[in-house]
């Protein structure tokens, strides 16, 4: 396959690509082929508009790493469990023993979507392929896949996709750019070998003929509604090349959505992208962290319920269901998604400490979900205080007070001010709720002891305000 000159990439693509404040058309000349990157503001918007109204998904990061499930040789590695191969020093040929173990006979994937989607969770981004190189579905670039190098030998993401699609669940594909086990990708640098010559084309040529043609059979055999992207931090990798990929992409299935990983322009964990050029990206991607802020952009912060994307058997540190509701509300109260995830058993199996958070979160959203779905920024702030967050239902004059904090006989909410003669209501109570609002103190809620009884426990109580002017 011929390689596109990059040179010529470079004019063709040098435009914003989403992730700069959205404003209009951003250029009035044609080409003869549609340029995806010069979308108009009101396309973006409804390509968003069902990740938007989503605001949870499930992260599920699995493959041949659940094998040694995080230690090497009796002992534990240090480091997140799916970066063993790199962080262990764990050669190839001795990596491909694990591929060849992986036999999860315990997996449901009916199962799994049904659990996520109990939980709350609207949509779904599984790793097609992490940096270790292991195609989770039956490709035809290589026989490093689970349907031809492993015991299993079906294809995960058939089975995945076509459960998303039974339980109206978005199925979206993670995809590494970096690649340990293909020699053109540098599997030997990353395995602890010498870096290769002339390695700037060896990169190219598997961008070209190995990656592409990859994306291809994934969008279409499984049709993602998301392709997130990680790894670009490779040094070979250019920013040219990342615009080439978004359109490549976008090309494969216009109303796809991409992340920002696809490009350069991450700047870190907090994962926004440099606001100082054209770099590709729908959303941003904070990673292990939410924003500290609003952003005019959008974005998802992608976290762990432990320390650790892939099963390790060693890491038992998991944060607790009111941690999860917390960052779930946060995010939300925030403008951003939360993209939270599990790492399944090489079984299977997803942990049962796993199981337990998203059961308490699902039971929490059922109460509360209104909250979090279809909501917005307001624009009189976000939070009050540390355990007080607000959002507002898109397009309605309807808030919510997220408090984290049990209510006393009274809260107060100082920046919502009813509309006259309106309801207050706390969710999970049918009863509406005795208010007085005051210019100076803001708003004061009465909260019975009764209403209290009737949610019981829960990691967080919502007052819903139908504000006036």
């Amino acid at each position: 396959m011929k390689i596109i000159p990059f040179a010529v990439l470079t004019v063709l693509l040098a435009i914003s690509c989403r992730q700069k404040p959205k404003t209009g058309e951003k250029h009035s000349g044609t080409t003869q082929a549609v340029n995806y990157p010069e979308e108009k503001e009101a396309a973006f918007d409804e390509r968003m508009a069902w990740w938007r109204e989503a605001r949870f998904g499930m992260f599920v990061h699995w493959g041949a790493y659940a094998v040694p499930a995080g230690r090497y040789e009796g002992k534990e590695v240090k480091s997140a469990g799916e970066w063993i191969m790199r962080n262990a020093g764990i050669p190839v040929e001795v990596y491909e023993g694990y591929a060849r173990e992986f036999n999860p006979a315990a997996f449901d994937a009916d199962e799994w979507v049904s659990r996520m989607k109990d939980a709350g969770m609207k949509y779904m981004v599984f790793t097609s392929k992490h940096h270790d190189g292991f195609c989770l579905w039956d490709s035809g670039l290589t026989d490093y896949d689970v349907v031809d190098f492993s015991p299993y030998g079906k294809d995960i993401l058939r089975a995945l996709a076509d459960a998303c699609k039974a339980q109206g669940v978005k199925f979206g594909l993670y995809h590494s750019i970096i690649d340990w086990h293909h020699p053109d990708a540098h599997a030997d640098t990353y395995a602890g070998g010498e870096a290769s010559e002339n390695n700037e084309r060896r990169f190219a040529d598997y961008l070209e003929n190995y990656l592409k043609p990859q994306l291809k059979e994934l969008v279409e055999k499984y049709d993602p509604a998301i392709l997130w992207f990680d790894g670009e931090w490779e040094e070979e990798f250019t920013h040219e090349q990342g615009l080439d990929l978004y359109q490549y992409v976008r090309r494969l299935k216009p109303d796809i959505i991409i992340n920002n990983r696809v490009d350069k322009g991450r700047q870190g964990m907090q994962g926004m992208n440099k606001g100082d050029s054209d770099y590709a990206g729908d959303f941003g991607t904070p990673e292990q962290e939410i924003l500290d802020g609003t952003s005019d952009l959008d974005w998802e912060s992608c976290m762990t319920m432990n320390d650790t994307w892939g099963y390790k058997t060693d890491d038992n540190n998991w944060k607790s269901p009111a941690v999860l509701v917390r960052n779930l509300v946060d995010a939300a109260a925030k403008g951003g998604n939360y993209l939270l995830n599990i790492g399944p058993d090489a079984e299977g199996r997803i942990p049962e400490a796993s199981v337990k958070s998203l059961d308490a979160i699902g039971a929490w959203i059922k109460v509360n979900g209104e909250a979090v779905y279809g909501t917005e920024s307001p624009e009189s702030g976000y939070q009050q205080g540390e355990n007080i967050r607000f959002t507002r239902k898109r397009g309605t004059p309807f808030y919510y007070a997220v408090t984290f904090e049990k209510p006393g006989k009274t809260v107060r909410l100082e920046q919502l001010k009813p509309e006259e003669g309106s309801q207050v209501v706390l969710l999970g109570y049918e009863t509406p709720l005795e208010w007085k609002y005051d210019e100076e103190k803001g708003l004061e809620i009465t909260v019975p002891e009764e209403a209290l009884n009737a949610i019981g426990d829960t990691q967080g109580w919502t007052f819903k305000v139908k504000a006036g002017a």
